[in-house]
């Protein structure tokens, strides 16, 4: 039997999907709220005319040398492994942020729309910008409200579709 929460409801689903099965589906929710994440962000990079920013490539950095594993290549050849890491980094957040909503899922939650956007939103957040943080490559204690708005529209794009793209897999 279901239950009602005030933050969603807890139970089996109408589906008999797998966990695996919804671990895979959130990864594909994962990837669909990545891309909205990046267009996102390229589109404000395109109106306002601003740069990339360089705390991917800092974290790849930082956490390979965490890690005690050298990332192959002398100058240019090594920098671009560094700029291809760097997004991927993201990826990997965005896709394991889905699925664990997928493993949500599994085990029966479902959230009203706002508040599963929210919950996503809020994951993607800390999964994005919690390893900077602690690497200490970034402090969002200290960002201007420009750039909060900068790095949360993206990011809530992101929690938009991925909540989006699971309810839809409960109506398959």
């Amino acid at each position: 039997m279901a239950k009602r929460t005030p933050v969603g409801t807890f139970g089996k689903g109408r589906r008999g999907i797998s966990t695996p099965g919804w671990a895979l589906r959130g990864a594909a929710a994962g990837a669909a709220g990545s891309t909205a994440l990046n267009a996102v962000t390229y589109l404000d990079m395109a109106v306002r005319g601003r740069g990339t920013s360089s705390t991917p490539e800092q974290t790849v950095e930082a956490l390979a040398a965490k890690a005690h594993l050298p990332i192959p290549g002398e100058g240019d050849t090594r920098d671009n492994r560094v700029q291809g890491l760097g997004p991927l980094t993201g990826l990997a957040a965005g896709v394991g942020v889905g699925v664990l909503v997928g493993l949500a899922r599994a085990t029966g939650f479902r959230s009203q729309p706002l508040v599963g956007t929210l919950l996503t939103t809020a994951g993607v957040l800390v999964a994005a910008n919690g390893p900077m943080t602690v690497l200490g490559i970034t402090d969002p204690r200290t960002w201007s409200a420009t750039a909060w708005i900068s790095d949360l529209v993206p990011h809530l794009a992101y929690g938009a579709v991925v909540k989006t793209t699971m309810d839809a897999f409960d109506r398959l």
